[in-house]
């Protein structure tokens, strides 16, 4: 008998500007809402940016306070969405030494570093958490989630920016095919609005400046797009070998079929087209799939023009232009390491429910996008395979592939 060695998604989490929960962030998505809103923070005011896409819950709130005050904001995040994703999966029961857990961050627990800094400048050492080192490790997410579920087939970081949490569902399909483990909890997350980031962020005129209507700031594609809205989430994914899943009764959203990971070595923050289509032609031939395979695109386009320009042409050299693309930044602003996570749940959830969302704010598509970019209503549609892209700064190229 042929072993299966499919990678089935069988459990999802998210926390997101637009919901607390993978359910009402994807309705989220599909009924066109922005989580973009203005800063109310009095730090705000001497910012060129005045906007950002928060939470819609303090994921403090959501934990027994004994918890919280050992978490930074982002692992605090991650443990929710992980839990949610593994009880979404039925939680399964399944070896310690066959579960693994791979959480991508761009930032890590910078909020703690940058807090608890604050704290020692003011108020010296004495007056430091005990638990600022575990809070402010990037590893940290990875580490709270494999102790949650007593996973101890690995604990894993990829801290590739923006690329994060896509390339971690990589890893954990990787893991899952070389027959390392049955089960991975894969995904990113992200809480870095802070003035300095946002300053930092500003100073490389990366983000939109305009706040006078802040719902219609982030906008893909759009020749009127200005730069991108910092935000904060977690995607996370419950990934499981096929048989292994089969074998307990579960059921799955979809199949993660191909993943690839390159690297432009071109430029520390510009895009490189060639190098995103490498990796989109990677991960197809990785599926074993054609081009014309792929009937939905969740684009990374973060609402810059040489970034959005960029994927563009990645798009159409590897794929062509016959396939439906959305860009969700549009509505959640760009999460950094979660992105990535978020996004291919959106691409699975497309596949599922036969509808993608559309791209918000996108009155007036750039003439040298020469791609079908969903506008104005949610498209439907019967589509066998999608394809998700994640994109970071130091050239990181990501493209995962699934299949209903």
């Amino acid at each position: 008998m042929t072993r299966d060695s499919r990678v089935l998604v069988t459990g999802v989490g998210a926390m997101t500007p637009l919901g607390a929960d993978a359910s009402s962030s994807w309705s989220g998505l599909l009924d066109g809402k922005s989580g973009v809103r203005l800063l109310a923070e009095e730090w705000a005011a001497d910012l060129p940016v005045h906007l950002a896409a928060g939470l819609t819950v303090d994921p403090a709130s959501l934990l027994p306070r004994t918890e919280a005050r050992k978490l930074d904001r982002g692992e605090q995040v991650a443990v929710l969405t992980a839990r949610e994703a593994w009880q979404d999966a039925g939680a399964p029961q399944v070896e310690p030494e066959r579960i693994a857990v791979v959480i991508g961050t761009g930032t890590g627990g910078i909020l703690s570093t940058l807090g608890q800094d604050d704290i020692f400048e003011r108020a010296g050492m004495r007056r430091l958490s005990p638990f600022a080192v575990p809070m402010l490790m990037p590893n940290g997410p990875a580490a709270w989630v494999s102790m949650d579920l007593g996973a101890k087939g690995g604990a894993r970081t990829p801290v590739s920016a923006c690329a994060s949490g896509a390339e971690a569902l990589a890893l954990g399909q990787d893991l899952i095919a070389g027959g390392r483990v049955d089960v991975v909890v894969a995904g990113g997350v992200e809480a870095c609005l802070h003035p300095f980031v946002i300053a930092a962020f500003a100073q490389m005129k990366a983000l939109s400046t305009q706040s006078s209507d802040p719902e219609a700031v982030s906008r893909p594609f759009d020749v009127q797009r200005s730069g991108f809205v910092m935000g904060e989430g977690a995607g996370m994914m419950v990934l499981e070998r096929a048989e292994f899943a089969r074998g307990r009764g579960a059921r799955a959203y979809g199949t993660l079929a191909g993943s690839a990971v390159s690297s432009s070595a071109d430029h520390i923050t510009a895009s490189d087209a060639q190098g995103q289509a490498f990796a989109i032609d990677l991960a197809l031939r990785d599926a074993g799939l054609a081009p014309a395979d792929i009937g939905v695109v969740h684009a990374h386009a973060t609402s810059t023009e040489s970034g959005d320009l960029a994927e563009a042409q990645a798009i159409s050299r590897a794929i062509g232009g016959h396939a439906a693309v959305t860009a969700t930044k549009s509505m959640t602003g760009h999460m950094i390491g979660a992105s990535g996570a978020v996004g291919a749940m959106a691409a699975l959830f497309a596949l599922r429910d036969g509808t993608l969302p559309a791209t918000r704010n996108l009155d007036e598509l750039d003439p040298r996008v020469e791609l079908d970019v969903v506008r104005g209503e949610p498209r439907t549609g019967e589509w066998s395979a999608a394809l998700a892209n994640s994109f970071g700064f130091g050239g990181h190229n990501v493209s995962l592939v699934f299949t209903k």
